[in-house]
């Protein structure tokens, strides 16, 4: 995929930044912090590799999906191909329908370029944050261009950057474009992010949320499904957690293993 080849990782330089990043949480320890993701942020990206997922009238190959699983994960040998394919095709069942096979091929996207080290650096965030307070959130607020006569699907939704819509207020400087529902929903983040910025707490301020956020812990991995009609049951547990745990465990233990029986 054109993604694996994006030099995007930093660059410790030994000055503006003197170790790995996950080595140096605990320098911000008293620092409150909140992360997340879209829910389809890698509709784009993936889109770039199986462009059949930008029309409507092409379907997308089962075969394409199983080919970008496969970049990614075969750095780590051919067992991580396995058990990838088994994590992400286990619920396809004998004959899949595009839109299962589409979705999968952006949850892959999703996961392995933005969500699952989201979550990797909200743990160990967590793991180092003393007394600081640490939130984690998802959007998945259907992208407004969604449905017929346009690039995306009808189930598509929130793509790479349509946070930023939301929290700029977009929708309250274009209302010819924007109705009521991405208005509330721009309201909502902008109490919530204002918040967090003057009070280290998304839920403490002058302005009202809807949902109280709860904090991210080990524990727990709460986090906050963000979208227009959000009520109690949009605070939710342990992100994709199966395949969380497949990218930053199952997968690299298999390599680390492997690195071993070779020396």
């Amino acid at each position: 995929p054109g993604i694996k080849d994006v030099l995007l990782t930093p660059v410790v330089d030994g000055d503006f930044l003197p170790d790995k990043p996950l080595h140096l949480f605990h320098n911000a320890a008293e620092i409150d912090y909140l992360a997340g993701v879209n829910n389809m942020d890698g509709f784009s990206f993936t889109a770039t590799d199986i462009p059949s997922l930008r029309n409507r009238t092409e379907e997308t190959p089962a075969e394409d999906v199983r080919r970008l699983l496969t970049a990614y994960a075969k750095d780590m040998g051919p067992e991580a191909v396995r058990l990838a394919f088994a994590e992400y095709f286990s619920r396809w069942g004998p004959s899949p329908s595009q839109e299962t096979i589409q979705r999968t091929a952006v949850d892959i996207g999703t996961d392995y370029i933005f969500l699952v080290s989201t979550q990797a650096a909200l743990n160990l965030r967590t793991a180092n944050a003393v007394p600081a307070r640490t939130f984690s959130y998802l959007l998945s607020e259907p992208n407004l261009l969604a449905g017929p006569g346009t690039s995306y699907p009808d189930w598509m939704g929130a793509d790479h950057t349509d946070d930023l819509l939301y929290v700029f207020g977009k929708p309250f400087t274009y209302p010819h474009i924007f109705g009521d529902r991405q208005k509330n929903l721009s309201g909502y983040m902008i109490a919530y992010w204002t918040n967090f910025a003057r009070t280290g707490n998304p839920n403490n301020g002058i302005l009202k949320v809807p949902v109280t956020w709860p904090e991210y812990t080990s524990a727990t991995q709460k986090f906050l499904d963000i979208h227009a009609e959000m009520n109690e049951s949009s605070v939710r547990e342990k992100m994709r957690y199966n395949f969380v745990k497949l990218w930053t465990k199952t997968l690299p233990n298999l390599k680390s293993h492997a690195a071993t029986d070779i020396q």
